[in-house]
């Protein structure tokens, strides 16, 4: 029996902890990012590299302090789908004992890849059984990004405060516990109506904010120290299109009708860049209020692309805000400046 850590992105713990336990006979470690986690990631880390390696590192290594010999990476389309490497490498140094698998390579995924590497976890594995475990599992992320997304609009607005967090929390808990795909849909429908029946208040002529940025930073609300939170606490609806849903199904086919609409880019800039600079555009058309664009620290293809979205926000005059973190950020910082663009988007709002 082998012990399964993987780094740690949003509420996508339970999905993912859903499927290994349904396709392994392993015992599965709950990622975590704390400051424990923190430290170890800068550490061990290179000076120079963005935040995100550092908070997978850190939690790895956690992992493997906690008696893990299997690590799981998920790849990316920037600079992290080569963490992989460079990890490995840094934890062997270190001493550990392990087996290091990469599921996704440079943003792309190879199915063929991806069973050959479960067959090697779990030589017993059916292939009817991974199949119908990891159906689950995508599920299982569409109806949480769809939840999420109606969260994000409404929780500003509820009479009674913490109620989306609290049955949120519950959802996650019983998602954890499904039995199967039926189970899974009933399930969904229950807390959508459940969600549907918390009492908002929403005034007509309410605040509308657009996130956009780097995939993990917006995803991990350890890395953007729960932005997306704080904004609602100022009565704020918020919209994001970064999530797992988008980035694994949407995103290949967005991104060619993005590149063809836009007449700032003609070409690739990797990673998030011509999402965003299209979401800008995006959220100028819909009349938001205002927009927040947030990166890791040293994230190339978000610096290429950040004076463009300025640029698009400055011509339909729409404030923009740009928060660049990393793990030394200070929340004090980062609230201080939410706090005074609010404001601001709300004079502009008496003004009008």
């Amino acid at each position: 029996m082998h012990t399964i850590s993987f780094p740690k992105i949003g509420d996508y713990s339970v999905p993912i902890i859903y499927l290994f336990q349904n396709i392994t006979n392993d015992k599965i470690i709950k990622p975590v990012i704390n400051l424990e986690t923190m430290e170890l990631g800068n550490k061990y880390s290179p000076d120079f590299v963005c935040a995100p390696f550092k908070y997978t590192l850190g939690t790895l290594i956690n992992g493997l302090n906690n008696k893990a010999d299997i690590l799981i990476q998920f790849g990316g389309g920037c600079r992290y789908g080569y963490y992989a490497s460079l990890q490995e490498e840094i934890l062997k140094k270190l001493d550990y004992n392990f087996k290091f698998y990469n599921l996704i390579i440079a943003g792309k995924t190879d199915a063929k890849r991806i069973i050959n590497i479960i067959k090697e976890i779990n030589p017993h594995i059916k292939y009817t059984k991974l199949i119908y475990h990891s159906t689950i599992a995508v599920k299982m992320v569409k109806y949480m990004d769809l939840i999420d997304d109606y969260i994000r609009l409404n929780i500003g607005f509820e009479v009674d405060k913490g109620s989306f967090i609290k049955l949120k929390n519950k959802m996650l808990n019983d998602f954890a516990k499904t039995k199967g795909i039926i189970d899974l849909k009933r399930k969904y429908h229950k807390y959508k109506r459940l969600f549907k029946k918390i009492k908002i208040h929403k005034p007509k002529n309410y605040i509308k904010v657009g996130l956009i940025g780097e995939l993990y930073t917006l995803m991990e609300n350890s890395a953007n120290y729960d932005i997306e939170y704080t904004l609602a606490s100022y009565g704020i609806a918020i919209k994001r299109f970064t999530n797992v849903t988008y980035l694994l199904f949407k995103k290949h086919k967005k991104v060619k009708k993005y590149l063809k609409k836009l007449k700032n880019i003609n070409y690739k800039m990797g990673a998030d860049a011509v999402d965003n600079i299209y979401h800008t555009k995006y959220f100028c058309k819909k009349k938001y209020d205002g927009i927040i664009h947030i990166k890791s620290s040293f994230c190339t293809p978000e610096i290429g692309a950040m004076p463009i979205i300025n640029k698009i926000a400055k011509e339909n005059d729409v404030p923009i805000m740009f928060f660049s973190f990393d793990t030394n950020t200070s929340k004090v910082g980062v609230n201080t400046r939410i706090e005074a663009f609010i404001d601001m988007l709300e004079m502009r709002r008496d003004y009008e």
